[in-house]
């Protein structure tokens, strides 16, 4: 009869039940993957931890649903109470070449300027702190510093012990290069100059842990790119293009500087799809370059108006359709992620701190 046993079940037997269930994008078990803490078993009533490698996880609810299902079939089990935690696995090559508090760097791209995408950088890192994820932005377009604006943040506070200090604004920590010239001055920095101003962004900084920073990179293939590369891995790089035909040659363009620089491309966005500027040539771009399209971005007035205002979409708008395939993003990103740190091999190189002139 169900609900009746002689043995009572024990925290072994639920970790064996559990060792049935896999993460969907690890393909791995729960178990091996050291994803299940604090079990307890008390009279049939089960309870224990699931750690998911992200609070973004996509996939919770299909993970919950098979470990509730395994753990049930087990004799004299009446109840399972599942509890939720999350540890973002890090790319353990950052650590290995820089002293800083940062698990793991997205870049965020595109072949030409005005194709929104500060627009996509800023609500991805918006969207992956409503999440409960620790987020970091750092504005390194020199040609256009705008995240600043579209953050709703006027300036930094002050320095502490000879460290700059990011701002945070919608749960996320801001740092920009434009805090470091004066505002409306043109900045016309190239090479070793760029290079360093790029590393102090990265190691001048008092950043509080941080589980994703997300990088609004200028448009092109500069100077900007090279120097964030040369300085720390990127876990990964984002290229946003438009719907027009020719975003495949501005995805192209994206595409191979990231893999000239050995930054895996997690995949495409199409921005600002409509009526105006039409629909597709993001996804079609993706496919020709054979990496995942990651969304598409339907223009929509408020997108502009709320970000001169300071307020992404996934903050004004929490019901629109554009906030939506945001949110959705960002749990593609925070999967893909996942997926690579768990085939990285383990870091080989000390940590290195650099000093930098924060003159």
């Amino acid at each position: 009869m169900f609900g009746s046993s002689n043995k009572p079940v024990t925290a072994d037997m639920v970790l064996a039940a559990l060792k049935n269930v896999q993460e969907p994008e690890l393909h791995r078990d729960l178990v091996t993957l050291n994803m299940v803490k604090d079990v307890e078993v008390q009279q049939g009533n089960v309870s224990f931890t699931v750690v998911l490698t992200t609070p973004a996880c996509p996939l919770r609810n299909r993970i919950e649903g098979e470990a509730r299902a395994e753990v049930m079939k087990l004799p004299g089990v009446q109840a399972v109470q599942i509890k939720w935690d999350a540890q973002v696995r890090a790319d353990n090559r950052i650590s290995g070449k820089l002293d800083v508090p940062i698990k793991n760097i997205v870049a965020v791209a595109s072949g030409k300027g005005g194709v929104g995408k500060t627009t996509i950088s800023v609500n991805l890192a918006v969207a992956l702190a409503q999440m409960g994820a620790r987020v970091g932005i750092l504005d390194a377009d020199i040609y256009g510093p705008n995240v600043p604006i579209m953050m709703g943040v006027a300036s930094m506070p002050a320095p502490e012990n000879d460290k700059l200090v990011p701002p945070v604004a919608h749960g996320v920590q801001v740092m920009s290069i434009g805090f470091l010239v004066p505002e409306g001055e043109a900045l016309i920095w190239r090479g070793p100059m760029l290079h360093k101003a790029i590393r102090q962004l990265l190691t001048d900084v008092t950043w509080d842990e941080l589980d994703y920073l997300i990088v609004d990179l200028p448009p092109g293939t500069g100077d900007a790119q090279l120097s964030l590369a040369q300085s720390v891995p990127l876990t990964g790089g984002i290229i946003v293009t438009t719907p027009q035909a020719v975003a495949l040659a501005d995805a192209t363009r994206g595409f191979t500087a990231f893999q000239r620089l050995e930054v895996p491309v997690m995949g495409v966005v199409e921005n600002m799809a409509g009526e105006v500027f039409g629909i597709g040539g993001g996804e079609e771009a993706a496919r020709k370059l054979g990496v995942p399209f990651l969304g598409r971005i339907f223009l929509a007035p408020f997108m502009r108006e709320d970000g001169d205002a300071g307020q992404p979409a996934v903050v004004c708008q929490p019901d629109s359709e554009q906030a939506a395939t945001f949110r959705n993003l960002a749990q593609l990103v925070a999967a893909q992620v996942s997926v690579m740190n768990a085939s990285r091999p383990a870091a080989s190189k000390a940590p290195i701190r650099l000093e930098v002139d924060a003159r």
